[in-house]
């Protein structure tokens, strides 16, 4: 008889946060595979947990899925952890669930802490229809692609967000939605939690002078339906492009931000304002 695999919600940031269902679990298995077993070791150590670890995560999650899953067909029962919060979201863990269902391998969630569900409950914004978008793409095509994709969205969008890639990210939001409300969250469950709601431009203004630590959690308004007339539609290019600059966007992005609210090329843009 095949064993199970556990889905174990860890804690964001602060211990406490564990349930006692997910330490009892954790206690019970056979092995716990975690993203990073150093991080894990120290959770483990907490609560007094000694148990056997390998390391799943998404540079050898095709090799190391095959490996516990034939765990799991022997009988054994494992927990699967991430770093933090709740694994299968943004996180490999996904493909290991999808070949335990294809083996027909049980699989339980074991609920607890979740960054996204807890950025948006504070963020002030509706919280009856939401769309989790994770982290956006590096790709510079995708990720305007993408955006452009969801300018037009009607539920509340969450995104995750490290700090170095803050700033971009902001200023590509401004450039695809204009202007919406978000609230963004940092550091949650830890010493140092915090969060911030405005607009994305005054978003854009203060992370230029304020930079940016922690992990982050983006919760920005979807777009309502009064909204879907640009108030920007009367400006001219060179108008549109002074807008953006006092927005604190760079030329560059203040010139594609005009470009793409009036749906002209770059280049006719660029030579406006350059006459």
């Amino acid at each position: 008889m095949s064993g199970t695999l556990y889905i174990v919600a860890t804690p964001i940031g602060n211990l406490d946060d564990i349930t006692f269902r997910a330490v009892e679990v954790l206690k019970s298995v056979d092995l716990i595979a975690a993203e990073d077993t150093r991080h894990t070791l120290k959770l483990l150590n907490h609560f007094g947990i000694e148990k056997p670890m390998t390391s799943y995560f998404e540079h050898n999650r095709f090799e190391k899925g095959k490996y516990l899953v034939e765990k799991l067909k022997s009988g054994e029962n494992i927990a699967l952890v991430s770093d933090a919060g709740t694994p299968a979201i943004s996180d490999p863990g996904e493909d290991l669930v999808k070949l335990c269902v294809e083996n027909g391998i049980n699989v339980i969630p074991i609920p607890g802490a979740s960054a996204c569900l807890s950025a948006l409950v504070v963020s002030g914004l509706p919280t009856g229809r939401f769309a989790f978008e994770g982290f956006l793409t590096v790709n510079k095509r995708s990720r305007s692609e993408r955006l452009s994709e969801l300018k037009n969205e009607k539920r509340t969008m969450i995104f995750y967000e490290a700090p170095h890639k803050l700033l971009k990210t902001l200023k590509d939001m401004y450039e695809a939605f204009g202007e919406r409300n978000i609230s963004i969250s940092r550091e949650l469950t830890k010493i140092h939690e915090e969060t911030l709601r405005m607009k994305l431009s005054e978003a854009i203004s203060y992370f230029s002078e304020n930079p940016p630590k922690g992990e982050f959690v983006l919760v920005v308004e979807g777009c309502r339906e009064e909204n879907n007339e640009s108030p920007l539609k009367d400006l001219s290019a060179s108008e549109l492009v002074k807008h953006f600059l006092e927005k604190g966007l760079s030329e560059k992005e203040a010139i594609k931000a005009a470009a793409q609210e009036l749906g002209v090329p770059k280049r006719e843009v660029y030579n406006e304002i350059k006459r």
